[in-house]
């Protein structure tokens, strides 16, 4: 206990250093202004709301502390129901009514694009650690845009080379319509393909809860492997109607598959399920994780440990960080000078991050993870896709 609190301290008293004015208000002792939007509600949910609690868990343990310099951090989580034009608008209370300095934790890739003409262009706002995103954000790197998680698309060479190492030489992909999935897919067909496997692909509308037909056309495929780029709650339907259709089929997932949710739906039929994970479990025994789990037992009691509240978490914890490193006045554009200049930043829960006026996505790194016995269990320490 003694080694968790003085990790806590460490952190804390590092976070500190950071003076400033809000770019919005002139009030020195103010609060600095941050914003997101999240599924809070829909079908998405389920992975929104766990992300809302793992980043007010950390603002929250923040602000005990004394904040930044004590100056309080005042987050702002605003639900889009994971729709594009929705969130438009929520980007427009945000940064109008509401004046924040950046956008930190929000989720989506196509919510968060839709944005882009408003945020990062027109007002300059930094977006920093989208839950979500695509290699064309930051091929060239967009002024402003910063990612804090592995791409989904070296998220599926990662789960990809898995199942080859695993022996899989026919490999059918199960992926929703819209584009990012698409997208996302074709990086993990090209991967299978460069190593000789034979890949089909089974398209599935988004938002489908019925996964017979599909789970029908993969045993007719007759695979030895199956990669799904599905939503959490779709995995879990999926993996649900191949134990009711008796398939056993090794299954791999990328990160969006790896929460309590699937645990919670799919129950006993996700034994054996593997993905690739942002951060380590949220039942680590490391100090980082274990002041985690303080936090958000106590800022978020009800809250369980997940997966995604952990890499929610470690991504606020990463910012925080770089507010540290201010010395001024805390605007969007000392923001954004702060984090091109900050080269690593270490959370302990996630791969270190690091970023440059050149590179924007501050990591590459997943780990694997297998559901055994009821929870995920790691498999080895953070690997980059070759």
């Amino acid at each position: 206990m003694r080694k968790i609190l003085l990790t806590v301290g460490v952190v804390l008293a590092t976070t500190l250093t950071a003076c400033g004015t809000h770019a919005g208000d002139g009030d020195a002792g103010g609060p600095i202004k941050l914003g997101a939007w999240l599924p809070l509600s829909g079908p998405q949910a389920s992975g929104g709301l766990p992300q809302e609690a793992g980043t007010q868990a950390f603002f929250d343990q923040l602000n005990a502390a004394g904040g930044i310099h004590g100056r309080p951090v005042e987050w702002t989580p605003v639900d889009n129901a994971f729709d594009p034009q929705q969130t438009i608008q929520v980007a427009r209370q945000l940064v109008s009514r509401d004046r924040v300095v950046a956008i930190v934790g929000a989720n989506g890739t196509a919510t968060t694009e839709a944005t882009f003409p408003f945020v990062l262009e027109q007002n300059k706002i930094p977006v920093f650690g989208t839950y979500g995103g695509s290699a064309a954000w930051y091929d060239p790197p967009r002024d402003g845009l910063f990612g804090s998680q592995t791409l989904y698309e070296n998220q599926a060479r990662a789960a990809a080379q898995w199942a080859l190492d695993e022996g899989a030489k026919k490999v059918t992909i199960i992926r929703n319509d819209p584009a990012a999935f698409v997208n996302v897919g074709a990086v993990a067909t090209t991967e299978l393909e460069k190593a000789g496997a034979e890949v089909s692909t089974v398209e599935v509308k988004l938002g489908t809860t019925d996964y017979s037909p599909f789970v029908s056309q993969i045993r007719a495929a007759a695979p030895d492997a199956v990669l799904t780029i599905l939503p959490i709650q779709e995995a879990a339907a999926y993996l649900n109607e191949m134990a009711l259709q008796g398939v056993k089929i090794p299954s791999y997932g990328y990160s969006p598959t790896v929460g309590n949710s699937l645990l919670d739906l799919a129950g006993k039929n996700a034994d054996g399920f593997r993905a690739v994970s942002l951060t380590l479990p949220p039942t680590a025994d490391t100090p980082e994780v274990e002041e985690y789990r303080q936090a958000l037992a106590k800022y978020k009691p009800g809250e369980k440990p997940d997966f995604y509240s952990l890499a929610t978490y470690g991504s606020a914890k990463a910012f925080a960080q770089v507010l540290a490193t201010i010395d001024g006045e805390i605007t969007s554009e000392s923001i954004t000078d702060a984090i091109v200049a900050s080269g690593t930043l270490d959370t302990g829960v996630m791969p270190p991050l690091t970023f440059s006026a050149d590179e924007h996505v501050g990591t590459r790194s997943v780990v694997r993870v297998q559901v055994e016995d009821g929870k995920f269990v790691p498999i080895g320490d953070f690997v980059s896709p070759q």
